[in-house]
């Protein structure tokens, strides 16, 4: 079996592309259960981010998996589908990369914070339908702790900038003092939420907000005595904005080159700055082509982090030593796991017999109490452990060496292991975790 991460994000393929693989959770659902149906996947992760679509898969078979991805991501990207615009790392070259974007190394601000939930979502997400086993499971886990550790144990994330607050510094380079600026927000959740705090943080006294449901928009903007609006009446009030702000989960665009050109006539040329940080996006990318108007995307924030690099760079060296330690304490337990199927196949078959013998042993005996029975349980349960410590303990010590196939082979034929018919030193025992 063979670990693998193929992925697409900010460094790789613009927002135009990145959308088109942006999933919902129903969409990512839907996606898994397509993967799990095949037989070269085994398990299966999808993450699926603003600046990141990744699918953590253990492959049974590694070309045949390849070949079907291959086919899944030209169906999914409609005709867009390059190559290029993928990364398909293996191994502990994969392992790596997902410490790392637990981390937030890899991520577009660096020592953000949304990631790691976002992470913790979609490993949960296909835990709890059933879609990852013993290596995900353990991977997953193991990046989570480095995750943490690198946030509690280095200064990454100090005087972090967010998406949301690079969009607000992005619209103080632009129009000045936000004081006396008339700002609309499209999007009531959790990204609109943060964008909000830190407009009025900077300098914002009012604030406006829409949402597809009203009452959402009420209750944010009652957060910061901001006032709501219909959505249905939005493109009114943008008629006397200086700046809109878009981040709604919407799957099209709901600002339209066409409507920002039936406002413009009533604005009397004053000039109209859109920010759009919603993946897909929100804003048609025609309305940047329009005199008077000023459109940015999520791409164009990269400018506005570029001053916090210089600090995190060293905090990042820190993290990336956090992150190695955190790789080979999971080689040394994924190390272990490569022998575990015989090694609970040992155990399992030592307990049948044990509880063979007991049930003869107890019918001969019929006036024990159920004191002296579970007495005799325990006592055959510890002599079961001390005959299996050697062979256990020496398997432990083979597993990930030359000698780990020969053990396996040695084990299967002393204990008679293979009386299924199945092979049990074969190729669905072995792990290639790391290359």
């Amino acid at each position: 079996m063979q670990l693998i991460v193929l992925g697409l994000n900010h460094k790789t393929a613009p927002v135009e592309i990145r959308e088109r693989f942006n999933f919902s959770q129903d969409k990512t659902v839907r996606v898994l259960r397509r993967l799990i149906n095949n037989d070269n996947i085994n398990e299966a992760v999808l993450l699926s981010t603003c600046n990141r679509t990744e699918l953590y898969l253990v492959l049974e078979d590694a070309a045949a998996g390849a070949a079907f991805l291959r086919t899944l991501l030209r169906h999914l990207a409609g005709g867009q589908y390059k190559p290029d615009y993928f990364y398909n790392l293996t191994g502990s070259n994969c392992i790596r990369h997902l410490f790392k974007v637990a981390s937030s190394l890899d991520s577009l601000i660096i020592g953000e914070g949304q990631i790691l939930s976002q992470i913790k979502s979609a490993y949960n997400l296909s835990r709890s339908r059933g879609m990852t086993a013993t290596l995900l499971n353990t991977v997953f886990t193991r990046a989570i702790t480095v995750g943490k550790r690198v946030r509690t144990e280095t200064k990454i994330a100090y005087s972090s900038v967010s998406v949301s607050s690079a969009a607000v510094d992005l619209a103080i380079d632009i129009i000045g003092d936000l004081n006396q600026s008339n700002i609309l927000i499209l999007g009531a959740g959790r990204m609109s939420e943060l964008t909000a705090r830190h407009l009025i943080d900077k300098g914002a006294r009012t604030i406006f907000v829409s949402n597809r449901n009203l009452e959402h928009a009420k209750e944010l903007a009652e957060k910061f005595n901001g006032t709501a609006i219909p959505y249905n009446g939005f493109m009114q009030q943008a008629i006397t904005s200086d700046i809109i702000i878009t981040s709604t989960g919407a799957p099209h665009y709901v600002i339209t080159a066409q409507g920002v050109r039936d406002i413009l006539p009533q604005r009397n040329g004053k000039p109209l700055i859109l920010i759009d940080i919603a993946v897909p996006r929100d804003i048609d990318p025609l309305a940047g082509e329009i005199e008077g108007v000023t459109l940015y995307n999520i791409d164009d924030l990269e400018g506005v982090v570029d001053m916090n690099k210089h600090f995190r760079s060293s905090e990042a060296k820190v993290a990336e030593n956090i992150i190695e330690e955190g790789i080979e304490s999971l080689k040394e337990r994924l190390r272990y796991l490569t022998m575990r199927p015989v090694m609970v196949q040992l155990h399992e078959k030592m307990n049948f017999l044990r509880q063979k013998v007991l049930k003869r042993a107890f019918a001969k005996l019929p006036e024990l109490t159920d004191k002296e029975r579970r007495i005799i349980d325990i006592m055959t349960q510890r002599l079961e452990h001390k005959f299996l410590r050697e062979p256990m303990t020496a398997m432990n010590s083979a597993a990930g060496t030359a000698d780990e196939e020969r053990y396996k082979k040695m084990i299967c034929e002393l204990f008679l292991l293979n009386d299924s018919g199945e092979d049990c030193i074969g190729d669905e025992n072995k792990f290639d975790y790391w290359d």
